[in-house]
């Protein structure tokens, strides 16, 4: 049983560190997508807006799918379609190919990033013990890597496709045989009762786990999108050093979740969560006020420090408020994962066109710090696996996925 419990970990891993590489690689390349297409300033906005939308259909198809079909099924057939949608970008002559390619990776996405979390949440509670920051960790690895190979690719003025199909021909294969791996989780059925204890979702239980989701989102994608702008334009730096504060948040990030198991473990979630919110909202505040580029990249260092924690407790703590509905949460909670990254981006961007950048900076500052209002939902239940309550060893555990 602990080997099929610890080929399973090993296996969703690799799966979140394939999805971190094709996101990265998507993402960097953004100019040189553009330039291939032939596509506009005004229309870019709507090509990149449709990715997370369609994500999220994804994401709410997959809570249908789920009574029906394994998560591991799914996580299978989601990754696959991922890499080549990946590679269907850099292969296309037209926009409408690029939509597209686009389209099914927007789609594929939600599918893929709510069954690798649902997954991640039933090893979770087989484990007995925090692990989902492990999980992320390794996708924030995976960004890196993505990223790195994306600053190849840029450096050798290589054609998209041929940058992409390299990527594809190790990590398709492999994620693919990987995937006879999978453990689904293996709770028994569960009489639905009121509140979170049964086999149905309450969305007023969840939701204020949806809002952390949601300013966690904000946070991150305001650092994806304006940290090198926000660097170069207003703290004056160059324009190589705007090229360093993300690259400075992945690694801070990496950092904090994979230490962050062992703190939720010693002192429980809601103390890492509170800590997290508290440390990237004065990340945030360091960057507002920064006199210069160096004191600004120590706020980005912070908040990579800060927001790591967020997002993988927030999974784990919808396994342990709906224990018998683990998986629904999850897919119903990913959708903020998108209404955060849809949000954040233009609206620091208006606040700095209409305001500043500096005073933008402190709305996602004040959103991360309502987090601590719901800190209190991420408690582990004295009936429930979390902090305080770990089992000491391995014990139930879901079945493989081989034969699926």
């Amino acid at each position: 049983m602990t080997d099929v419990l610890r080929r399973g970990r090993a296996s969703l891993a690799f799966s979140f560190f394939a999805q971190g590489v094709a996101f990265a690689l998507l993402v960097t390349r953004i100019p040189a997508i553009q330039d291939r297409y032939g596509v506009s300033d005004a229309l870019l906005p709507a090509f990149l807006a449709a990715v997370p939308i369609l994500a999220g259909v994804g994401s709410v198809s997959t809570e249908k799918l789920v009574t029906r079909i394994p998560p591991s099924r799914l996580l299978r057939w989601a990754q696959p379609v991922v890499l080549l949608a990946l590679l269907g970008v850099g292969a296309g002559d037209s926009t409408l190919e690029l939509g597209i390619a686009l389209g099914a990776f927007g789609l594929a996405v939600g599918m893929l990033d709510a069954s690798m979390n649902m997954l991640g949440v039933s090893l979770q509670r087989a484990y007995g013990r925090s692990i989902m920051l492990s999980f992320h960790a390794v996708f924030s690895l995976g960004g890196m890597v993505g990223a790195s190979l994306a600053w190849v690719g840029a450096h050798w003025d290589l054609a998209l496709f041929v940058s992409y199909l390299p990527v594809v021909l190790v990590l398709l294969p492999a994620a693919f045989v990987g995937s006879r791996w999978y453990v689904d989780g293996g709770a028994e059925p569960v009489e639905d009762k009121a509140g979170g204890e049964g086999g149905t979702v309450a969305f007023k239980l969840l939701l204020p786990l949806c809002l952390v989701m949601t300013f966690a989102y904000i946070g991150d994608s305001t650092v994806s999108n304006w940290s090198a702008k926000y660097l170069e334009d207003v703290l004056g730096s160059s324009e190589q050093m705007a090229t360093v504060p993300y690259n400075v948040y992945m690694v801070t990030t990496l950092i904090g979740r994979g230490l962050g198991d062992l703190g939720v473990r010693r002192f429980g979630a809601v103390v890492v969560v509170r800590a997290g919110a508290v440390v990237a909202a004065l990340g945030f505040a360091v960057v507002a006020s920064a006199p210069g580029a160096w004191v600004g990249m120590l706020g980005f260092t912070l908040l990579g420090l800060g927001l790591c924690v967020l997002v993988p407790q927030t999974f784990a703590a919808a396994g342990r408020l709906f224990p018998g509905a683990s998986d629904a949460a999850v897919a119903r909670l990913n959708v903020f994962n998108y209404v955060g990254f849809l949000i954040g981006s233009p609206l620091v961007g208006a606040l700095g066109d209409a305001w500043s950048y500096r005073g933008a900076m402190l709305v996602p500052m004040v959103l991360v710090l309502v987090t601590l209002v719901y800190a209190r939902s991420f408690a582990a239940q004295p009936d429930r696996y979390g902090g305080g309550h770990e089992r000491p060893r391995t014990a139930d555990v879901g079945r493989g996925s081989n034969g699926l």
